[in-house]
């Protein structure tokens, strides 16, 4: 496992940096998605689906295993949204303070006030696709809540409102990146993975 390459399919840099501060321990190498390779139109159904499809494009078009993620939060009082639309909550293209906007008003509209009522979840699959079309996939998951407004500066996309059931009553964004990372579902899920290669 130690020296293990793996090309990252994500472009956001934001989420490159975190997947590269969990790997680190790891003894995984991410190396960065060429910048000649266009971005991989995410139409699937699921978040599997989703880390398929830029797992894939990447695989193919470097001959290097590949490495993509795709996360969803599920809220329940939203019956599950926006779910496998996260990134794109409130449309294109992606704005994080559109999409938390949206669902802080989403809420309000269905009167979701107290904590059970605000019940939610972060969850990742990851994925590495090897050269030869084979695959591992791992999940993580962390359950909390949404909170009543935007709370914190760190972190990005909807870390400002997701309160983790083992954070102290505080967001995602109110944590220094080592402790988010113990606990966030991309950690979890890139853990998971990080044996599963081992």
């Amino acid at each position: 496992m130690v020296g293990q390459r793996l090309v990252c399919a994500s472009a956001n840099p934001y989420k490159v940096r975190e997947i590269e501060e969990i790997l680190l321990d790891c003894g995984v190498v991410l190396e960065p998605r060429p910048a000649e390779i266009a971005d991989v139109e995410e139409n699937a159904d699921t978040l599997e689906g989703n880390a398929r499809l830029k797992a894939s494009a990447i695989a193919v078009a470097t001959g290097s295993a590949a490495l993509a993620d795709d996360t969803g939060l599920e809220v329940d009082a939203l019956g599950g949204e926006p779910g496998v639309r996260s990134a794109r909550y409130a449309g294109e293209p992606s704005d994080a303070e559109a999409n938390i906007e949206k669902l802080l008003n989403e809420l309000r509209a269905v009167g979701a006030t107290t904590v059970q009522q605000r019940r939610a979840r972060f969850r990742t699959v990851v994925l590495v696709q090897w050269p030869d079309g084979t695959e591992t996939i791992a999940t993580g998951v962390v359950e909390g809540h949404i909170a009543l407004v935007r709370v914190g500066d760190g972190g990005f996309g909807y870390d400002p409102v997701f309160i983790p059931d083992d954070g102290n009553g505080r967001t995602f964004a109110q944590m220094g990146a080592e402790e988010k990372h113990a606990m966030s579902h991309r950690g979890r899920a890139l853990r998971t993975l990080a044996e599963e290669l081992s």
